[in-house]
């Protein structure tokens, strides 16, 4: 195991301040991602043998300080010469207090061992300490064996005060493919009625952590199903035990499935070099995909034959997805946008067997805000989420859509009206009350190819105009005076 981690120069300078008053570890997630040989992206330090104020007036010369967690004993130290933060902390104890994820006293011990230090944390594979000077591993709980075994194993049996841990468990599995030890997924489901403690926002901390940085999804829905924690998630529980047809979907219920096409997601180059809103979207709009089928799913004719069919799932699914996003606290923005993909997921397997300029542009207008690249990034994912079938039809049909959105110009975007109100204006009109029936039928006609530029509009809104006053709309009540 090498010992040589690179740390930053500001880092580095920092511990050699702290050593002279203190015995500093690195601990955590960075130490956890550097074994796994990822880049650490955040550096958490440990001083034992130091009090408090000694350790902020070490710090202090090399950055401003938070000491906002004075009572846990943690100062936030942002680097004069970077700008990167550092979080240095005395070791403590904690005991139960109350329910939730915060009701616990924190007593620092700067006395503290680091067995002692290191029984608080949640898992054995992130209660791994590392000297910075001389490289030697401080492993008191066997993370590393768990590390290279990649199992998730509680520290101690304090885990079990606090629940949001369960929820860690979940997106630490998805993030690095790890499987959770039997013992610790008993405990989880003991600890299963504590979760309404939990604040939602923190909830949603731990979903937004599987939706942007997990690489093998799928083990997170596992966790929440060994655990018994899908049951706080009806609408993905309700997936387990629906029927498919067999020789659509040979991979077996919808649970799978989705398990599947989140896998697949994550493998699109949409996902990968999307920002992190991008994930989030394609991420959820995938695992409530199929939200709708539990409801629809029913075994009758199709064709001649008996099957299990789900007629309308796409529609159903739409508000079980908001209802989901709720639940988990997500940002109120991605309601619309996971509501449309989900409504619209089956839109290549619908409809004429070409794609008309009419119907691109409709569908991209129904998908805003979404648009018809993450569409098609969620119709991927679907395809590749039966194996062993392949659909290399489906992917032409995708591959046409995205053609006939790119030369449209819509394949990021949805249609904007050309003709406005100011256009009604220049025609003598004052605003009123038919203003918003003329541009709609204005929007309706550019939509169906009846005009594509503003010159053509005009003419067509020219014609329409003269076409409703001949028919009796009164617009005298509106005309510019004289």
């Amino acid at each position: 195991m090498p010992v040589d981690l690179r740390l930053p120069a500001d880092l580095r300078a920092m511990l050699d301040a702290v050593r002279r008053v203190g015995r500093p570890r690195l601990v955590g997630g960075g130490v956890r991602d550097w074994l796994l040989g990822l880049a650490p992206k955040d550096f958490d330090v440990e001083v034992a043998g130091v009090d408090f104020e000694t350790l902020h007036r070490a710090l202090v010369p090399f950055g401003s300080t938070d000491v906002v967690g004075r009572s846990f004993g943690v100062i936030k130290v942002r680097s004069r010469a970077t700008g990167d933060e550092y979080d240095f902390s005395l070791p403590r104890r904690e005991s139960k207090t109350g329910a939730g994820h915060r009701g616990f006293a924190v007593q620092p011990d700067p006395m503290l061992s680091d067995a002692d230090a290191a029984a608080r944390r949640d898992f054995t594979l992130n209660a791994i300490a590392l000297d910075p000077f001389t490289g030697e591993l401080i492993d008191p709980h066997h993370g590393q064996r768990d590390l290279a075994a990649r199992v998730l194993r509680h520290t101690s049996e304090a885990f079990a005060e606090d629940p949001l841990r369960v929820l860690r468990a979940f997106q630490l599995a998805a993030r690095f493919d790890f499987s959770l030890a039997p013992e610790t997924a008993d405990l989880c489901r003991r600890i299963a009625p504590t979760y309404p403690e939990l604040p939602v926002e923190r909830v949603w901390g731990e979903w937004d952590k599987w939706a942007t940085k997990a690489t093998v999804p799928s083990r997170g829905l596992t966790v929440l199903e060994q655990t018994g924690w899908l049951q706080h998630f009806p609408e993905i529980a309700a997936l387990r035990g629906t029927r498919q047809d067999p020789e659509w979907h040979p991979e077996g219920d919808v649970f799978t499935h989705t398990q599947h096409c989140l896998d697949a997601v994550v493998d699109l180059d949409d996902w990968k070099s999307g920002n992190a809103r991008q994930r989030r979207l394609l991420m959820v709009a995938v695992l409530a995909h199929d939200f709708g089928k539990p409801a629809t799913t029913a075994y009758a004719e199709k064709r001649g034959v008996m099957r299990w069919i789900s007629p309308g799932h796409e529609p159903a699914g739409g508000p079980l997805a908001v209802t989901f996003l709720r639940r988990i606290g997500a940002p109120l923005d991605y309601d619309a946008p996971v509501s449309a993909l989900v409504v619209n997921h089956l839109a290549h397997h619908h409809g004429q067997t070409e794609f008309t300029d009419t119907s691109v542009r409709r569908l991209a207008r129904r998908l805003a805000p979404a648009t018809i690249d993450d569409l098609a990034a969620v119709m991927r994912a679907d395809a590749n989420g039966r194996p062993p079938l392949a659909s290399p039809e489906t992917h032409a049909r995708i591959d046409q859509l995205l053609a006939k959105a790119h030369a449209l110009q819509l394949t990021d975007a949805a249609p904007k009206p050309i003709l406005l109100g100011r256009h009604l204006i220049a025609l003598g009109h004052k605003p009123g009350a038919m203003f918003k029936p003329v541009l709609d039928e204005a929007f309706e006609a550019q939509l169906d190819g009846a005009f594509t530029d503003e010159a053509g509009g005009l003419v067509w809104l020219r014609a329409h105009v003269s076409a409703r006053e001949a028919g009796g709309w009164e617009w005298s009540e509106l005309r510019v005076e004289g």
